[in-house]
């Protein structure tokens, strides 16, 4: 099932108290991911296996240190991380953290500055806290539940494009061929109907991008946990609706973010175009 976004009755641990964790931990994190890639560089390291190795290597270490520094700050709590997986909660702890260490993998190792850390506060299974730090950049996006979304900062809301016609819609796309070819029919189907398509490969950050307005909504198939829990928070305390199709929870067979005006045209379309289906 997907992380849901829904209201919860706040007690301990505080939301704001989780969020400067995870922004102390995230702006660490994308030191490190920054920094080995800098490194890779410098040593010259230019065959495409190889530097896939170093992406692979990067991801790893990134994780273990938001691990690491996690565990030395509340070692009951759980987490779930892309690289290697879930660790459970010692004791009674309600808290579950989400970590992508490198989000946007492929962007990573072709220099293109859209990669980030994404890491996420789960309590009673309701996302509370969550930031999204662009590693190449240094923006940085945050969000407690109830408490708003910003962007370095800055308080940020969703665009007000009401018209599907006119909207800018980001999206993206799996790395199994049989998937990609549905994906690419259900983006020729919807093409037609919308302003533009814009594709950065990194979903935390297409969520951030939407909750600010840089696109007016977004979707794609295919989301683990790891990649919404934090830009799902963020986009949603934008004021985004964000779902999957049909009443479902964001998850695999597919995660919106739109706007309320955009959100219904959007879902009705895609569920025209079978996009949750497919490989």
């Amino acid at each position: 099932m997907g992380r849901q976004y829904g209201r919860v009755q706040h007690t301990s641990p505080d939301p704001v108290d989780l969020l400067k964790i995870a922004v102390d931990i995230a702006r660490r994190a994308a030191d490190t991911a920054s920094r080995m890639r800098a490194e890779a560089v410098s040593a010259d390291i230019g065959t495409k296996s190889t530097d896939t190795d170093v992406v692979t290597a990067a991801d790893r270490a990134v994780e273990r240190q938001v691990a690491e520094e996690l565990r030395a700050l509340r070692p009951g709590d759980a987490l779930l991380g892309e690289e290697y997986g879930s660790t459970e909660a010692a004791g009674d702890a309600a808290v579950r953290w989400i970590v992508d260490p490198i989000d946007g993998t492929v962007n990573y190792l072709y220099g293109l500055p859209q990669y980030a850390v994404s890491l996420a506060a789960e309590v009673n299974g309701v996302v509370v806290a969550g930031v999204v730090r662009n590693a190449a950049t240094g923006d940085e996006w945050t969000a407690t539940l109830g408490g708003g979304a910003f962007h370095d900062g800055r308080p940020v809301r969703g665009s007000r494009q009401t018209v599907l016609g006119q909207a800018l819609i980001g999206t993206g796309f799996g790395y199994d061929a049989a998937r990609r070819v549905h994906q690419a029919a259900v983006l020729s189907g919807l093409l037609p109907h919308v302003r533009d398509i814009r594709r950065w490969g990194a979903a935390s950050l297409d969520l951030c991008f939407a909750a600010e307005g840089l696109i007016d909504a977004y979707y794609e198939k295919g989301l683990n946990p790891w990649d919404h829990a934090a830009g799902g928070l963020v986009a949603r305390e934008a004021g985004l609706t964000v779902a999957g199709l049909a009443g479902a929870e964001p998850g695999l067979p597919m995660v919106i973010a739109a706007p309320p005006a955009l959100f219904g045209p959007l879902h009705d379309r895609l569920v025209a175009l079978d996009a949750s289906g497919g490989a």
